[in-house]
């Protein structure tokens, strides 16, 4: 089995029980006009890293590996997105408001689709989320069992939200997860630092984080 050289220590990779995870990789997050905009975030960071999440998707569609992507966005009716999640905070749109890319954050709409230049495969699964974690309110979970995945690696944004969320929902499910650390990124360079400590941190704690060219190298594509 490929041993990925990783922080804290290495990580030994099983092929055959690993997916890679690519979180909300949305046009609404990372292009101008989007709800990351409408809070006041420079999206160019998030914009910055598409190339390096390609190369991974890339490299774990011929290592064979199963790709997931994740999309944040709720039902059209917003039945999903409790109040508080609405109303919080002063951004100049919110959630379900229409914007540049149709309605913000919902699903169906322009904004919430993957970008174009990380678009999924028609067989690989496409999981909607209405919360930060990809367990929550999902079919992850089960599709993950059915299929005797063990090990996750993960990219995409942000890295403390959404991307960290699911790594401690997975984490606690039993699974051991690695983050590619350039193919992930935040609106904010020290909360992705910090972010990544804490994943990594007292021996491992949430999971193992390494950049995309060693995992890449390690899985021999």
């Amino acid at each position: 089995m490929p041993v990925i050289t990783a922080e804290p220590f290495d990580f030994t990779c099983d092929i055959d029980t690993c997916a890679l995870i690519v979180i909300d990789m949305q046009r609404d997050f990372v292009e101008p006009g989007g709800f990351g905009a409408s809070l006041g975030n420079d999206v160019s960071r998030l914009m910055a890293i598409v190339p390096t999440v390609a190369r991974l998707i890339d490299g774990a569609r011929r290592a064979g590996m199963m790709v997931i992507h994740t999309r944040e966005c709720h039902r059209p009716d917003l039945s999903d997105l409790p109040e508080a999640k609405r109303l919080r905070g002063s951004p100049s749109l919110r959630i379900g408001d229409p914007g540049p890319m149709g309605r913000l954050l919902v699903a169906g709409e322009p904004g919430a689709d993957i970008v174009p230049e990380l678009a999924p495969l028609p067989q690989e699964l496409v999981i909607d989320k209405p919360g930060k974690g990809a367990f929550y309110a999902t079919e992850l979970g089960a599709v993950l069992s059915r299929r005797g995945i063990r090990q996750l690696i993960f990219a995409g944004v942000t890295t403390e939200v959404c991307v960290q969320t699911t790594m401690r929902e997975a984490n606690d499910r039993g699974y051991d997860c690695l983050l590619a650390t350039d193919a992930t990124e935040s609106y904010f360079a020290e909360f992705k630092d910090a972010a990544v400590r804490m994943i990594t941190a007292q021996g491992a704690i949430v999971g193992w984080a390494t950049p995309t060219n060693t995992i890449l190298e390690a899985l021999n594509v």
